[in-house]
């Protein structure tokens, strides 16, 4: 499958919204057993992840795993309006799922008032990123749902790019996305 973004994201959708419950349930058991064994999730103390929403691959069980275990984990949280200079992501901390609100495009995410993850290289070297999206390609370029949002909070936190890890179904990997200069890719991308 290729052509442009907006027809990569309208066909990869409608793929990944037929899944059924049964393929569903499948793909989120094989990610967190992937997720769980990956050295970047055993060596780090925090995780930021997303709560999955629609038809998205299951994230919850590494969520509630992670803070099984101790680690800081910091879920994303729109700020201010999209489009506007000011609006953006930030991730703040969670202690468990149960905390989560209904905020952008109804999106589960955090009230904002926790501590919010502060980015330096150091606390990068220890952290992992997990991150959503419509489509991805072997060249790990990705197609997400066209606001810019990861784009944006990535740029010049190289470090954390570095460990981070797309994540979907199998059905989302395509031949080829064409990439824009202001596209920033996950260090890998993890499809099952």
């Amino acid at each position: 499958m290729t052509g442009t973004k907006q027809e990569i994201r309208r066909q990869v959708l409608r793929l990944r919204d037929a899944l059924s419950q049964e393929e569903r349930k499948r793909g989120a058991v094989l990610l967190t057993e992937r997720i769980l064994g990956h050295q970047w999730f055993y060596g780090s103390d925090r995780l930021l992840a997303f709560a999955s929403h629609g038809s998205e691959i299951d994230t919850s069980a590494i969520i509630q795993e992670a803070l099984r275990l101790g680690k800081q984990v910091y879920l994303p949280k729109v700020c201010g309006k999209c489009g506007e200079p000011e609006g953006g992501m930030e991730f703040y901390q969670i202690h468990s799922l149960g905390e989560l609100q209904e905020g952008y495009r109804g999106i589960k995410e955090p009230e904002g008032v926790t501590a919010r993850y502060c980015y330096s290289p150091e606390t990068a070297g220890r952290s992992l990123l997990l991150m959503p999206g419509v489509a991805f390609d072997r060249c790990g370029n990705r197609v997400g749902y066209g606001k810019g949002f990861y784009d944006r909070y990535l740029e010049g936190k190289e470090a954390l790019r570095m460990r981070s890890v797309a994540v979907g179904f199998c059905c989302q990997m395509v031949e080829e996305i064409p990439a824009q200069g202001t596209d920033i890719r996950p260090c890998q991308v993890i499809c099952v």
